[in-house]
């Protein structure tokens, strides 16, 4: 049965969606089969990995009940992948009966057997979207950025999570926190590693040892629809994910 794991913060721009792609392809890489959830409205990991969003039947359908999961999954040269739609953007609205803290953990059940992993690229929100990425996953991993707002950010997603656990899915772990565009000369990155670890302890985690540093490739990679792992392999935020991706698989994950 495949792990399910949320790549998860609801701070905006902090390498999210970027480490779910790189993450899920680095796994992929490794021979893993994987498949990816985009269970966010932006859309931008279907983008990024060459998935189509329109005219086809995306998680906002397999939500509603309106197609099934298993005609739902796209193969993409990094990975399979379920896409997004801008039309989640409303689910809160539309989604109020009870039990719907649910309704992704019981669409995956058809096709857990299917892969290793299932990595979820979640909203930059605390909706109930992400409520349903934490319900249905084994872990979570947190991208953060070595600055002091990232910090602030943390704590708000800790309450999300204990809610999730209590309520929903008490054996929900949180893996680690990842830092981000991290560069380890400047003395601040430095400083706020310190108090991340801090906070780590409060959400009974532990920081990565792998770091990924800032690169413009990344953003060329994406724009061009390609894993990080094809488009540049020897460069430096390519081979930071790789550690990640080996760490995660050390840890037992």
């Amino acid at each position: 049965m495949a792990k399910v794991i949320s790549i998860s913060n609801q701070k905006g721009g902090v390498g999210k969606t970027t480490t779910t792609g790189a993450i899920a392809a680095g796994f992929r890489q490794k021979g893993y089969k994987v498949l990816c959830v985009d269970l966010d409205p932006q859309s931008n990991l279907s983008f990024s990995s060459g998935a189509e969003t329109e005219d086809c039947p995306t998680i906002y359908e397999i939500l509603k009940g309106e197609a099934k999961i298993t005609f739902s999954i796209q193969k993409v040269p990094s990975f399979d992948i379920i896409s997004s739609n801008i039309l989640l953007s409303g689910i809160e609205l539309e989604f109020t009966q009870t039990g719907r803290e649910f309704l992704l953990k019981e669409a995956l059940v058809l096709v857990k057997d299917k892969y290793d992993y299932i990595f979820i690229d979640t909203p930059p929100a605390l909706s109930i979207l992400t409520v349903n990425a934490f319900t249905a996953s084994d872990y979570i991993v947190i991208p953060m950025l070595a600055d002091i707002f990232s910090l602030q950010g943390i704590a708000q997603l800790s309450e999300t999570i204990e809610r999730v656990k209590k309520y929903c899915n008490p054996n929900l772990k949180v893996e680690g926190i990842v830092l981000t565009k991290f560069n380890q000369r400047t003395i601040l990155s430095r400083e706020i590693k310190g108090t991340a670890e801090l906070i780590a302890e409060q959400l009974n985690t532990s920081i990565f040892k792998s770091t990924i540093r800032s690169s413009v490739t990344i953003m060329e990679a994406q724009t061009n629809q390609q894993d990080i792992f094809r488009y540049s392999p020897k460069n430096a935020a390519t081979l930071d994910y790789m550690d990640l991706v080996n760490e995660l698989i050390e840890r037992g994950i």
